[in-house]
């Protein structure tokens, strides 16, 4: 367990519960802007029910904003009294208050940025709660291993960042079992056990994720192993050499010693054969020079040993079955200390409990662990990018389990979230939702919709580094449920066109091949296609303005489903601490956000 230090100061309840009311009060006007949906974008007529400037303002207000968050890139750019007293409360400057339309898109893109989770001042620097974890422990580096080898970098990034995390947590607390909900491919379980040593159980409701897991794994091992032998043997290598050097040195310097000692000679300074040279010795000089020849010697075979032992105390350092047996002809002989014995002993059947062990269950919010893992002990709970309900969920166990003592739940695919409000005229079973959490937006029955909670996903920093929009495929979809409704009467539809764009040469080809995939006749529309497409073309630039301005709320959402979490933590007795901490960089891995709680040491 790490040397006992405080973890940082995060905002209370009552803090976070006003920071909610405020973003509330700006997302019951915005939240029509989200909850728009791009396919019915012109035949629902949205730009002109929800924007009352035209597309070439809000294009050059947002580019213009962009380049000033760019400018300043190393800030964390709160908003400032000024900026604050600019309109941020003042919500009839940003959008009518009869027609509810967005009318300064200055003050929205303001408001926006201030409702960040990033500007918001909600979160914990990374860097300062790993200082608080480790105490005056130096950092924990593990061993030796480059994850992009293995996966793509986004993942590697994510793996790195958050394994060293749990790592820290798991120090805290002195503990080493892990559970990994929503695994996966069990990359970051992999790196978890093989890289620190913890026994990780990555739990996946996919028979296929596990299968695939327990593969990769398997071959994963295979790499760590040959890893292990060439540093055993880069370890050896590097003692001979430097006992080789410690020998030469030696040498070199036993010559220096006799050439002074000669020179030092009374006869030293005159031409002599050697049978006049050798009686002029004294014997106090011939004396002089066997001691330095015996202290020279001494000195060589026991730094030659010194460095074999410290080679072969790297090795001991290693499990007996994490490198390959040597032969006893490969390897000097030596005496092995019995504290030696009894720690690689102690290694080795530590290293029995560093394994990564996949398993296939569903997990909800009711799931009993003793019943998927039967050596259940004091552990640490984790997912990244866990789906849906199970982020919600995976916080829901934390708080009923005694044995978990922390969590650090990354999550992801927003508009897979149950909403217990969404839909209040529909009778349903079911008692816990994926949102809202928190009894302050239970109480105002808030609910934000599934297109909202999918626009949440955009990813305001790509774009704002070139990553843009795909504008034009967009804008088919659009255009096509235009010719749907018009030409076939179908205003919904069950069946969806997919990803058709990307195989497409052109305009012509997508439709025909989109409505070939709903079964629809395209004989009716044959000569019309073309007609339609020339007809919103020269508004195409009302659907990527729109678009943008739903990126630039993107984050505002995620706030508020962030937040939720975090306030529920809050709200639970037997937290003793629990914030929101940016893990990832948000170009790399835009759902970059994790959700951290601890119980209280015992």
């Amino acid at each position: 367990m790490a040397a006992s230090c405080p973890l940082p100061v995060t905002q209370d309840l009552p803090t976070l519960r006003a920071k909610l009311q405020g973003l509330l009060r700006f997302l019951r006007e915005a939240l029509s802007i989200s909850n728009a949906h791009t396919v019915d974008f012109y035949t629902e007529s949205v730009w002109e029910q929800l924007i009352g400037v035209p597309p070439e303002t809000v294009l050059a207000v947002l580019k213009k904003s962009t380049e000033e968050a760019e400018a300043r890139p190393s800030e964390a750019r709160p908003l400032v009294e000024a900026e604050r007293a600019s309109g941020i409360t003042d919500f009839p400057k940003i959008f009518c208050e009869t027609s509810q339309k967005l009318l300064s898109v200055e003050a929205f893109a303001l408001a926006a940025k201030y409702y960040s989770l990033q500007n918001l001042g909600v979160c914990t620097p990374l860097e300062q709660l790993l200082v608080a974890l480790r105490g005056n422990q130096t950092q924990k580096t593990g061993e030796n291993v480059k994850p992009d080898e293995f996966m793509n970098l986004k993942k590697s990034h994510e793996v790195q960042a958050m394994s060293e995390l749990i790592s820290s947590i798991a120090d805290y607390y002195g503990i080493k079992q892990v559970i990994d909900l929503g695994s996966g491919k069990g990359y970051l379980s992999s790196f978890l056990s093989l890289k620190y040593g913890l026994k990780v159980y990555g739990i996946d409701s996919s028979n296929t994720n596990t299968h695939g897991a327990q593969e990769r794994n398997r071959k994963l091992k295979k790499h760590w192993k040959i890893c292990h032998t060439q540093s055993k043997s880069d370890v050896n290598g590097l003692a001979l050499k430097m006992a080789k050097g410690k020998k030469m040195q030696g040498e070199i310097q036993y010559k220096a010693n006799t050439e002074e000692v000669c020179n030092n000679s009374p006869t030293s300074q005159e031409m002599m054969s050697t049978s006049e040279f050798l009686p002029d010795f004294s014997v106090s000089v011939i004396s002089n020079i066997r001691k330095q020849m015996e202290n020279l010697h001494v000195c060589s075979h026991r730094e030659e040993n010194l460095c074999l032992a410290n080679a072969f105390s790297l090795i001991d350092l290693l499990p007996i079955n994490a490198i390959e047996p040597t032969s006893s002809s490969q390897m000097p002989k030596r005496k092995m200390s019995e504290a030696n014995k009894e720690r690689r002993k102690t290694t080795s059947k530590s290293t029995e409990s560093n394994i990564y062990s996949p398993l296939t269950s569903f997990i909800t919010a009711d799931s009993e662990l003793h019943d998927i893992i039967k050596d259940l002990e004091d552990c640490l709970m984790v997912g990244l990018h866990t789906c849906g309900d199970l982020a919600p969920n995976t916080l829901r166990i934390f708080t009923s389990k005694s044995e978990i003592k922390g969590v650090c739940s990354v999550g992801c695919c927003y508009h897979l979230l149950s909403e217990e409000f969404e839909d209040p005229h529909k009778e349903c079973t079911q008692e816990k939702w994926g949102f809202p959490m928190c009894h302050y937006l239970k109480e105002e029955r808030w609910c934000c919709g599934r297109n909202a909670r999918m626009s949440a996903c955009l990813a305001l920093e790509r774009v704002a580094v070139g990553r843009g929009l795909p504008t034009e495929s967009l804008f088919y979809r659009a255009v096509l449920q235009d010719i749907i409704k018009d030409c076939y009467g179908i205003t919904k539809c069950d069946r969806h066109v997919g990803k058709i764009y990307s195989k497409s040469s052109s305009f012509l080809d997508y439709v025909r091949k989109s409505l070939k995939k709903l079964g629809l006749d395209e004989s009716k529309v044959k000569k019309l296609i073309m007609d339609y497409y020339e007809k919103y073309k020269p508004r195409m630039n009302e659907l990527e303005a729109f678009n943008m301005l739903k990126v630039v709320l993107a984050p505002c959402i995620e706030t508020l489903i962030l937040l939720d979490r975090l306030c529920y933590l809050k709200e639970q007795e037997d937290i003793a601490w629990s914030a929101l901490v940016k893990l990832f960089d948000p170009v790399k891995s835009p759902r970059c956000y994790a959700v951290i709680a601890l119980k209280q040491q015992q």
